[in-house]
């Protein structure tokens, strides 16, 4: 008997969920602020802020520095994140899991904090390109947790709140699903402690690639 399908649209974030980048934005974050003269940010606080556009993120990371150097502080994470953005990869068992997906007819988008040209690389690279079928970026529309994102995904491609899942490493990420009326998922292994993930209620909090592959073939 052939199991029906809960979720037409399945949207993920990118960074900390499918690609294995959390600490080279945690970083490169870092390395932006040292250049400025500002004070570093941990670890930790610099990998809170991902998920987010930008400008907000380094904001955030760079509370002290002035807004009108805002577009300094995002050049130079541009150039610290541009100069080896080649080392990284998908997380092990990402491709195979979006494959299977398709298979089963499921529709695909990203929901992220990229920019639209941090994507477009990062899609092209990988060998990405055909198995999503639309995708948002926080410098095309406005940055989680709004739901602006979902919503023009939804709206795209024709799906209602309750047939769509959005799945991301962090709480911007699941606020967003929350604010759009969606449900969501959360994974472990990104940029937030999955303790943070209780107040949004997540289906399923996946601790590998596999755990969500395995979960998304039983339950979406």
């Amino acid at each position: 008997m052939t199991r029906l399908r809960r979720f037409d649209l399945i949207v993920f974030d990118w960074d900390g969920t499918l690609y294995d980048s959390t600490a080279l934005i945690a970083r490169c974050i870092q390395a932006s602020c040292a250049d400025l003269d500002q004070p570093v940010p941990s670890l930790r606080d610099a990998s809170y802020v991902i998920g987010l556009g930008l400008t907000e993120a380094l904001a955030h990371a760079a509370p002290g520095l002035s807004p009108d150097r805002y577009p300094e502080l995002s050049a130079r994470y541009r150039h610290h994140y541009f100069a080896r953005q080649n080392e990284l990869s998908l997380f092990e068992g990402t491709l195979p899991m979006l494959h299977a997906l398709r298979q089963r007819n499921h529709g695909l988008g990203v929901a992220t904090g990229k920019s639209r040209r941090g994507l477009d690389d990062v899609l092209h690279m990988v060998q990405l390109k055909g198995l999503f079928d639309a995708t948002r970026t926080a410098d095309e529309t406005r940055s989680k947790p709004h739901p602006q994102m979902l919503h023009e995904l939804m709206a795209e491609l024709g799906v209602a709140p309750d047939r769509t899942l959005m799945i991301g490493d962090t709480t911007h990420d699941l606020q967003l699903a929350a604010n759009a009326g969606v449900a969501c998922v959360g994974v472990s292994y990104g940029a937030h402690e999955p303790a943070s993930f209780s107040e949004f209620s997540p289906l399923h909090v996946a601790h590998s690639v596999a755990d969500l592959d395995a979960w998304l073939s039983t339950h979406a």
